[in-house]
């Protein structure tokens, strides 16, 4: 985001007449123990985190960054964020989701920017230097304590204040420099994305810094999460992607050689531990043009290592896929029928993708007239019937089985790391909706932790039922030792997790000291795809542990 003066590149203000903007909530992490925890989950809206006291880091996109005081971070939706503030005593961080909207000079033809549309975002992302914690700090409080009111014009304030902050947050970022220690791991930075092609060693680069070896690997580690020998080899894949699309005609060799590998074995080893495919079947993926028409298939789809050459626009995975390979490869589908056939027909697609039971006998006519067409019939299969279904459509069924045996690996592992208290505890798992709370069992990430995890249900729980529910007496008085809600974001959901959160029979530790409560956003956790599956369980031995 910044040139490398560290300050905002010249004309980066220009569309803020252009935008408004909108508080949807704030919130300070209130541990005790000052820990706090940003379950992994896809942004549905821009998220601002401003770190007062203590450090910690983040995750976007896979990608690590710190959390530290004298800095804010600026996240956007559809990002694959993961967050923790690390340590004990005083750690104080504020939270902060908004949305952006284009001011079109008629109320009624104000439209959220999202992902797909425009590309007008806020204008930061990532980290960005602050003058004074202390003045974020304040108006975080006054915000907070305005935002909170049931009086309408405190609530004005709240969004006036606001404003405020963000004026002095896009005000310092335009002229507050980076340190000279950090000047100097940029500089760097971008020497290896303008020489990523030739020899680059440690010794090198350390010299360009002008600091010794040691030392240059201690910063770089520290301010990236990777090495820069490592920096240096996802940047070189990252250009070799970019070399393999559809509209690219290359050898596997030529690539290797033009982004720095003159050994092809190594370069195929490489690139398959970084995106997780061989670069041939990356390249084959790449120019087979998928419509996903329903964005509920992207899962399997990332599971696949299958770029779609379109997928609707208002699904945040469909922004996820063009950070993801860098690419404006995957054209976002409007949410009208008539429009999205349109862009479907212009793109001459191989296949395309969609519901069964979502799509109307005239437009699954209309899509079979432009391509082949493979219709899920979602409700009549599990999720791995899903996956296997489509990887037979599109001629991957060798990659499936090859995915679901590293799963039910993996899956093994987990459950052979369980913690023995949580082996035999009584699990119960459900959504909060406003004042509708619904057990999960089937159909949802509670398949995971009690068909794959073997983890227990609590009595309550009737997995022959498609849609239980509960009150909160029912909820109150169930045998569950250990509890995972996925909220909804709105208002009402957040007021019913607060009650549940706060009973005192669930905050008893367990003997370990972790809590028996915990939660989750509601994307992608509500997803019923092998991608989410699979990303509960990297998530499951990380639940209940020190949770706030």
């Amino acid at each position: 985001m910044y040139g490398k003066d560290g300050v905002p590149p010249a004309g980066t203000y220009e569309q803020l007449d252009q935008m408004w903007f909108r508080l949807r909530s704030i919130e300070q992490n209130n541990s005790p123990k000052g820990e706090w925890s940003l379950r992994l989950q896809f942004l549905e809206s821009h998220m601002l985190l401003i770190p007062v006291f203590g450090r910690g880091w983040i995750t976007v996109d896979g990608k690590y960054f710190e959390l530290r005081a004298g800095f804010v971070f600026v996240c956007l939706p559809g990002q694959l964020v993961e967050a923790h503030l690390e340590g004990s005593g005083d750690q104080r961080l504020y939270i902060l989701r908004f949305d952006v909207f284009e001011q079109h000079g008629m109320p009624e033809r104000q439209e959220r920017i999202s992902s797909s549309d425009l590309h007008m975002h806020f204008p930061l992302k990532g980290e960005a230097a602050i003058a004074s914690t202390i003045t974020f700090s304040k108006h975080c409080e006054a915000i907070a304590s305005s935002m909170g009111s049931t009086n309408p014009l405190q609530r004005l304030r709240a969004h006036s204040g606001f404003y405020e902050l963000l004026y002095s947050l896009l005000s310092d970022a335009s002229q507050l420099q980076l340190s000279d220690a950090e000047a100097v791991l940029e500089r760097v930075k971008t020497y290896i994305e303008q020489h990523y092609r030739e020899d680059l060693s440690i010794q090198l680069l350390a010299s360009e810094a002008g600091i010794s070896a040691r030392h240059f690997i201690r910063l770089f580690k520290q301010k990236y999460g990777l090495s820069a020998i490592e920096y240096l080899t996802e940047y070189r894949i990252r250009q070799a992607r970019s070399l393999m699309l559809p509209q690219t005609n290359y050898e596997l060799k030529d690539i290797a050689a033009y982004v720095g590998y003159k050994d092809i074995p190594y370069f195929r080893r490489k690139f398959k531990q970084i995106t997780g495919v061989a670069p041939a079947t990356f390249m084959r993926n790449a120019k087979l043009k998928i419509a996903a028409y329903h964005g509920s298939l992207i899962g399997a789809l990332l599971t696949l290592n299958i770029i779609p050459c379109a997928a609707p626009a208002d699904h945040p995975w469909t922004e996820y896929y063009r950070r993801k390979y860098e690419s404006g490869a995957v054209l976002p589908l409007a949410p009208d029928h008539d429009i999205r056939i349109q862009q479907i027909v212009s793109l001459h697609p191989d296949f395309i993708l969609g519901l069964e039971q979502s799509l109307s006998p005239d437009i699954q006519q209309q899509l079979q007239e432009i391509a082949p067409t493979h219709l899920v019939p979602w409700l009549r299969m599990d999720w791995r019937m899903q996956l296997r279904f489509i990887g037979e459509c599109l001629n991957k069924s060798k990659e499936t089985a090859a995915w679901l045996d590293k799963y039910e690996r993996k899956a093994q592992a987990v459950r052979a790391g369980l913690d023995h208290e949580l082996a035999k505890d009584k699990l119960l798992i459900a959504r909060i909706s406003g004042q509708k709370i619904t057990v999960l069992s089937n159909r949802s990430l509670g398949e995971v932790l009690y068909d794959d995890l073997h983890l227990l249900p609590a009595s309550v729980v009737n997995r022959n039922l498609s849609h239980q529910t509960l009150t909160l007496e029912e909820l109150g008085s169930t045998d569950a030792d250990r509890l995972l809600f996925i909220v909804d974001e709105d208002a009402h959901s957040q007021a019913v997790w607060s009650e549940l959160r706060d009973k005192e029979s669930w905050k008893n530790p367990d003997p370990a000291g972790n809590s028996r409560v915990d939660h989750l956003p509601p994307f992608p956790w509500t997803e019923y795809t092998s991608f989410t599956q699979e990303l509960i369980l990297d998530l499951t031995l990380r639940l209940w542990r020190k949770s706030t």
